[in-house]
């Protein structure tokens, strides 16, 4: 009668042998694969802006904003070290403009967003349109198109970037292309752009050139105001207080077919009901302040601090004061999928 031992060396001899032939058993790691909920190595955790500000300016000092082409401390997940990432599929990252400075034009499949956190002025052009940003804009720069960022004004410009790195790194996609040019030319303005798209419309000959949203400046003064609209004249979700999510204006779809982007509300004395989804949520705080309950953590949260949610862990939203908060996530990945679950309660 065979003992368990050896049973066990039997097996071991057969993984060692058809190893070389990159081979391995299913069974040995079908529970670790494939598991009864979502196993993330992505942690909760908050970055203070005084913090964070503080460094990039004493970056600012060492390195040029051409010399690095993007001037950037990357926000790194604590439980994903040395991968360049905030969560398992999105990168973030805090980009310096110094009053003067050009990061130089380039493009790259990977899609990013601008979320200003500091500044007014500066400026982004994409593929010819140039906008000029402020703080709570949130601004597209959409896959495989030429885009640069200058600084006109007479103080640094501090922006959150969000890009779908980890995403296009897992299928192999990358590709990035530097312009000849420090600077490209541009034809027209955001304005031009806004009032093509801006305004529940569009031009009657539009033909959409890619997924993403054709309204690449969504200014913070409309977004504003609209959810104080939403406060004064609508009923509060127990979860998420007035939450509005940003638009591809053609399609009424996601402005970016990777990224979700949201914008929400939290009156003041706001103590939100539990919520968790599959979808791992970056936020950055506008204005006011409050806490993040996150698994057995407390995110106390103020003006300008980004805090990260990882997948399927609860967590509540507290607000001290009226609270407006910009998160993004990789929700329209996870519903293309048919992956996607939320659970409220």
């Amino acid at each position: 009668m065979e003992t368990i031992d050896s049973i066990q060396e039997q097996r071991q001899h057969f993984y060692d042998k058809i190893n070389p032939a990159n081979l391995t058993p299913l069974w040995e790691v079908l529970h670790d694969v494939i598991t009864k909920e979502p196993k993330t190595p992505c942690l909760p955790y908050l970055w203070k802006w005084s913090q964070v500000r503080q460094w990039l300016l004493e970056a600012g000092g060492i390195i040029s904003a051409q010399e690095a082409e993007r001037r950037v401390l990357v926000l790194e997940n604590p439980g994903l070290r040395g991968q360049t990432r905030i969560t398992h599929s999105l990168y973030a990252g805090m980009q310096l403009i110094l009053p003067g400075e050009v990061a130089p034009a380039h493009r790259h499949t990977q899609s990013a967003l601008r979320f200003i956190m500091q500044g007014q002025g500066a400026y982004t052009a994409v593929d010819g349109e140039k906008v000029t940003m402020g703080v709570g804009d949130f601004v597209i720069t959409p896959s495989w198109t030429f885009h640069d960022h200058g600084n006109t004004s007479s103080e640094p410009m501090i922006w959150l970037d969000g890009l779908d790195v980890p995403i296009v790194e897992l299928l192999d996609a990358q590709f990035m292309e530097g312009a000849q040019e420090l600077s490209q030319q541009t034809h027209t303005s955001a304005a031009v752009n806004f009032a093509k798209f801006g305004n529940t419309m569009k031009p009657v000959n539009y033909q959409p050139k890619s997924k993403t949203s054709p309204m690449f400046w969504y200014p913070y003064e409309r977004t504003r105001q609209a959810l104080e609209e939403l406060k004064q004249h609508s009923e509060l979700h127990p979860c998420w207080g007035h939450k509005l999510q940003y638009t591809n204006p053609a399609t009424g779809g996601w402005a970016m077919p990777s990224i979700a982007t949201f914008m929400q509300l939290l009156p003041a004395g706001f103590n939100g009901q539990s919520y968790r989804s599959t979808d791992s949520t970056v936020y950055a705080i506008v204005e006011g302040a409050g806490r993040c309950c996150v698994g057995d953590m407390v995110l106390e949260f103020g003006p300008k601090d980004v805090f990260v949610c990882p997948s399927w862990m609860p967590y509540r939203l507290e607000a001290d004061s009226d609270t407006v908060l910009f998160s993004y996530s990789d929700r329209p990945v996870q519903q293309a999928l048919d992956l996607w679950r939320e659970h409220m309660g």
